[in-house]
């Protein structure tokens, strides 16, 4: 397959025009630091599912730890309702 009327010499002329410019620069740029993105990407899901495995383990530990029958236990709701001046008559 040729090319017609020194179309791919064109651009090939064009690229070439380009690359001496700097046009690249910023490409190659672009994707170095995409590059590094989706490595720290990776290494935050790394990190995202280890803590995930030790929180398991640790709910895990706490349910079939046992429990000292000298503590109570015992849910806080807050301080007592006061009565209103209507409930008081």
């Amino acid at each position: 397959m040729g090319c017609r009327h020194d179309i791919c010499r064109n651009l090939i002329r064009v690229g070439v025009q380009k690359y001496e410019a700097g046009a690249f620069d910023e490409d190659n740029q672009t994707a170095d630091l995409l590059q590094q993105y989706e490595a720290r990407i990776a290494a935050l899901e790394r990190l995202v599912g280890k803590q995930a495995l030790e929180l398991e383990f640790l709910k895990g530990a706490l349910k079939s730890a046992p429990r000292p029958k000298s503590v109570t236990t015992s849910v806080v709701a807050g301080p007592r309702a006061s009565a209103s001046q209507k409930d008081a008559g």
